[in-house]
């Protein structure tokens, strides 16, 4: 059990802990004890209550978490044996973060914040995890970071991929994961939609979902260990989790509809190439439907069109393209390869 579990599972039972009882619990020397509890209450989830050998700590007040003005909460975590769900039952006990909150955003919150923490916890490999939550009067943000393999490097590794920016690419697409056995890789796909603003930085590389801009953005960053998942949503959002759902899947609530933009398979030239079409449409065969989103593409070479709209789409009739923002030069080489 996590020592901060079995804290706060001892108050529950007692109303109270001190130095003794950690010690008696877990066989930590007194002054680690000590440092232990001191950190909970600077963190605001334990209240001292007396001085010296005499101390205890206690649960705060419920009145003394419904502070005005922001509220936030940080935890560095050990990852050995978390559970995403009963991480988030801490921070609503011991945080106002959840005062307040509309039922459709404190759902969208619960989702990504546990799947973001899921990932670093099953995936990363890293020993601790370092997790942030604030509510300011406009908005509620995240933070979930780790030291481990990172998440490109991961899905580079597991995929075989040559680049950082051919896992960026993969991941885009959804149903994507690097452990199909026990993880159906909707997780981020699902958490980049729903937010206002979704930042995944790792290695050197962050990528920005910029849902309130309407874009994708990839940008160069210092190179850096492990993986920073950065989460933002306003707090008068009016999204629904059942609404995004229902937008990709079907009638069975199967995971079968995506979207793909097709400038993040650019290669700082206007036109596509077959290669870059094939790695864009490799792996999209999972899916029933899929929108290709040509927005702040100028034109694509034929090469590219021939090789989606005849030579992929010949090979999946049963699967259906859908084109959104394709300029008349886009059109034309898409008419062709259909003749």
């Amino acid at each position: 059990m996590d020592t901060e579990d079995l804290i706060f599972n001892f108050i529950k039972k007692t109303n109270r802990i001190t130095t003794a009882d950690l010690v008696g619990k877990t066989g930590f020397s007194r002054a680690y004890a000590h440092r232990f509890l001191k950190k909970l209450v600077d963190e605001g989830a334990l209240v001292r209550v007396g001085k010296a050998n005499q101390a205890h700590y206690v649960l705060p007040a419920r009145k003394d978490m419904a502070h005005s003005g922001p509220a936030s909460i940080r935890k560095i975590l050990t990852n050995r044996g978390l559970a995403e769900d009963r991480i988030l039952d801490r921070i609503r006990q011991e945080s106002s973060v959840y005062q307040g909150l509309s039922d459709n955003v404190a759902a969208i919150l619960d989702y990504a914040f546990t799947e973001m923490l899921n990932n670093a916890i099953e995936h990363s490999g890293s020993e601790k995890i370092d997790m942030f939550m604030l509510k300011t009067a406009n908005d509620l943000r995240f933070t979930v970071k780790d030291w481990g393999v990172g998440i490109y490097n991961n899905i580079m590794e597991k995929k075989r991929l040559a680049s950082t920016m051919e896992a960026i690419q993969d991941l885009l697409k959804g149903k994507e994961t690097t452990a199909p056995e026990a993880h159906s890789g909707e997780g981020v796909f699902f958490t980049s939609k729903i937010a206002d603003r979704l930042m995944i930085s790792s290695f050197e590389k962050k990528l920005i979902f910029d849902n309130i801009g309407h874009d994708i953005l990839v940008r160069d960053i210092c190179t850096s260990k492990g993986t920073r998942v950065d989460f933002m949503i306003n707090l008068k959002s009016p999204k629904k989790l059942s609404d995004l759902f229902r937008q990709y899947t079907d009638d069975n609530f199967q995971f079968s509809k995506t979207g793909v933009k097709a400038k993040m398979f650019q290669a700082g030239v206007d036109y596509i190439s077959r290669s870059q079409a094939r790695r864009m449409m490799a792996g999209l065969d999972k899916f029933k439907t899929i929108t290709l989103d040509f927005q702040g593409v100028a034109t694509v070479g034929q090469a590219f069109a021939d090789e989606v709209f005849r030579v992929w789409q010949g090979a999946h009739r049963d699967i259906q393209l859908i084109t959104l923002n394709a300029n008349e030069n886009i059109m034309l080489m898409i008419r062709r390869a259909n003749i």
